[in-house]
């Protein structure tokens, strides 16, 4: 909920704090990048220290984040370059105190739910996974009704918006404090420490860790901006597509046993890779397209996010779920391992990334058309740069966004303006283009994968008692932290 929201007010910290593309993925980043950290901590100890103890202080986690992130307007004052700064570190220490909260909590309630229900966990946390895209739902539905430039009942500031993760965090810290915790599963059945670290060594395990840091890059970091960038283009419903895709994915997930139990969970994970690379890059094409113009793209974003609504459904626990049958010897260890690393690429390179390409290539194309408009409109502040590529100086978002209030006013633009926006749509297109290489690459890893297990005589469970699992087995329901 509080992802899928934060996702919908994009446009709005940027007109009011001038942001750049780049600025804001970095912010989204945070969001995400503590939150692999954290699983990946906790999943050492949470064992030890018991589950109350951790939920208890996932619920101060998130409580503070929303005092820091509520901060950044009172910051901001009067603007200008301090008070711009000030705001994004209110933004960016929120974040972070927001993800380090989630990463606390998805270490515990997913050996939790196989601890309380031992016969029945793959059905049982194939529900819990639901229940990511069922809050990306209600948040962006709060979003359709009350956030953007086109709200449909009436407009909220982003501070209540936002805000409105408080409630279901008050419902969970009075559950927390009531309730009493049973011992872990594996606390109870003595498993040895040392063996999940060996199994960290395999390096089919390590090829599969890089799979996952691709799938965290592509599917939250492409959700981080899939609606900011959308916006450009269907203006006003791009939080609906971001709904639609979300439900593809709660519908299908909650219903992923009888599908995914007959088929092969590496080829599975191969033709939803080229479903997504295959969506992404028509996402990409329609929004540098004559259609946008035309105002006939809206079939087409249609078609094509629903190709990357599918495509993107099962990657993620189904990921989990080969790592678990794969090496069951690994635990909950490995399974917060592939979690955090996917989460760390989605924080720190997905976002960041997308926003960079999108300054980019929006950049590079205003200096093409129009040099001096770029010198209008371009950032005053220090250039951004995002690993080895060269630094780029993006457009200034409150100048940006000025222009799109005067579209949304129904009041005529200058050709220069008009310039800016064909550079933004561009340069979004170009990022979503880009993009579709991270599961094009990661297609080819499956294909790999494919191919060694035939060689091996096909996919098999491992299992470390008892007679091999009959029915659900490949739902990709797991123990461990999901995302």
């Amino acid at each position: 909920m509080g992802f899928s929201i934060r996702a919908g007010i994009l446009g709005e910290w940027e007109s009011q704090f001038g942001f750049t593309k780049s600025e804001l993925g970095e912010i989204t980043g945070l969001g995400l990048a503590g939150f692999g950290v954290t699983i990946i901590l906790c999943s050492l100890f949470a064992d030890r220290v018991g589950y109350k103890l951790l939920m208890v202080a996932a619920f101060l986690l998130h409580a503070s984040s929303a005092v820091v992130t509520l901060a950044a307007t009172p910051a901001f004052g009067d603007g200008g370059q301090d008070g711009k700064h000030a705001a994004m570190l209110c933004l960016k220490i929120g974040m972070t105190l927001f993800a380090l909260a989630n990463g606390v909590c998805e270490s515990v309630i997913n050996p939790l739910v196989a601890t309380i229900y031992p016969k029945q966990k793959t059905h049982y946390l194939n529900i819990l996974h639901a229940g990511w895209p069922g809050g990306l739902i209600l948040g962006g539905v709060i979003v359709y009704l009350f956030s953007g430039r086109t709200p449909v009942a009436s407009h909220l500031r982003w501070e209540i918006t936002l805000g409105l993760f408080l409630v279901p965090t008050l419902i969970y810290g009075m559950m927390v404090l009531r309730d009493k915790f049973p011992e872990s599963e594996a606390r109870a059945a003595g498993v040895d420490f040392a063996t999940m670290l060996k199994e960290l060594a395999q390096p089919m395990l390590l090829f599969l860790f890089f799979l996952h840091a691709l799938v965290g890059y592509v599917e939250l970091g492409t959700d981080s901006w899939i609606t900011d960038i959308m916006n450009n283009v269907i203006s006003g419903k791009a939080v609906l597509l971001f709904i639609y895709t979300s439900a593809i994915m709660f519908v299908l997930r909650f219903f992923a046993g009888p599908i995914v139990e007959r088929i092969n969970p590496v080829g599975l994970l191969f033709a939803s890779a080229v479903l997504g690379a295959c969506g992404l890059y028509w996402l990409g094409s329609i929004t540098t397209s004559d259609a946008v113009a035309a105002g006939t793209a809206g079939t087409a974003v249609f078609l094509a996010a629903t190709i990357y609504g599918v495509g993107k459904t099962f990657l993620w626990p189904t990921m989990l779920g080969v790592v678990g049958e794969r090496f069951p010897r690994g635990g909950a260890l490995t399974m917060g391992t592939i979690g955090g690393i996917g989460m760390l690429s989605a924080g720190l390179l997905g976002g960041p990334g997308i926003g960079y390409k999108q300054d980019y290539y929006a950049a590079e194309k205003l200096k093409e058309t129009s040099a001096a408009t770029f010198d209008e409109y371009a950032s005053k502040d220090k250039p951004n740069s995002f690993l080895v590529f060269p630094k780029i100086t993006g457009l200034d978002g409150t100048k940006v966004g000025a222009i799109k209030d005067k579209v949304k006013e129904g009041r005529a633009i200058t050709t220069e303006e008009q310039l800016v926006l064909d550079a933004g749509l561009y340069g979004g297109g170009m990022a979503l283009k880009w993009t579709a290489v991270v599961p094009l690459t990661m297609a080819v890893g499956y294909l790999l994968l494919v191919i060694y297990f035939r060689a091996k005589g096909g996919y098999q469970v491992e299992v470390l008692h008892g007679k091999k699992p009959e029915g659900e087995h490949y739902t990709g329901g797991v123990e461990g932290p999901v995302e």
